[in-house]
């Protein structure tokens, strides 16, 4: 018998705290007692009860909801969506506040391996517990894998070519596997269908000027001010993007380069 799918408590509550934020009027009660019912939670279910309650504290500890509806009613068990909160219901379905929405999102448009999975994975849970600097840089490790990756299938093929790989895809420093990498396909990008082409100029320098930029923001840190949970939040929203130029420039070398 197959297992049941985890049940997404948080994507599920977000789901709902949209839908009455949307009527203009938020009370706890209410809201966890939607969400209950829609993950099968409830008096016979504490350990699932408990899960829920630690979902919404974790929005609140994080900077998405507050307490209080208004000076009226400024207790709860009322409470209302921060501005932070705002954005991440806009697009809930693929925001990294909600990690399910996210992963699902990345899956739909591209395939992961299992070490950049493992490295994304636990960098939403790091952005999730408001830990940015850590997530910043298990970010960062999760793109330099997909780097690899890449620069493994280039090496391969132009090995089997009989033609020598250029020295910076055989160095040791990410720097120089990066700049490699991009000098070999702005050499051949003319070579490439046009929506491959229009994709590698606009989002190869989002890695180099982005992900990376914070990772190292973060691991050599100038000043403590260098990782926000803004800029976290960019480099996690640009990865799927990456993934997917990754996944095709993987798959232009394997099929197309000669």
């Amino acid at each position: 018998m197959a297992e049941k799918p985890p049940v997404d408590i948080r994507g599920t509550l977000l789901t709902v705290i949209s839908k009455y934020a949307g009527a203009g009027h938020l009370q706890s009660g209410t809201v966890l007692q939607e969400t209950a019912r829609q993950i099968g939670a409830g008096s016979r279910n504490t350990e699932l009860d408990q899960a829920l309650l630690s979902q919404l504290h974790d929005l609140f500890r994080t900077g998405y909801l507050a307490w209080g509806y208004n000076i009226a009613n400024p207790n709860p068990p009322f409470f209302h969506v921060t501005e932070a909160g705002r954005r991440l219901l806009s697009r809930l379905t693929r925001d990294p506040a909600n990690p399910g929405g996210y992963k699902a999102h990345l899956l739909s448009i591209a395939t992961v391996n299992d070490v950049a999975w493992s490295y994304l994975e636990e960098s939403i849970d790091c952005y999730v517990s408001g830990f940015y600097k850590a997530a910043a840089v298990m970010v960062g490790v999760s793109a330099e894998s997909l780097i690899l990756e890449l620069c493994n299938a280039l090496v391969d093929k132009l090995n089997t070519l009989q033609q020598i790989p250029p020295r910076d895809l055989q160095d040791w420093r990410i720097k120089r596997v990066l700049d490699g990498i991009h000098r070999f396909f702005s050499q051949h990008k003319n070579d490439f269908p046009l929506e491959l082409r229009e994709e590698f100029e606009a989002y190869w320098s989002a890695f180099t000027q982005q992900i990376r930029a914070v990772r190292n923001g973060a691991g050599h840190p100038s000043n403590v001010d260098r990782v926000t949970p803004d800029t976290v939040h960019a480099s996690l929203l640009l990865l799927p993007e990456l993934v997917k130029l990754q996944n095709k420039l993987v798959s232009w070398v394997k099929e197309e380069l000669s």
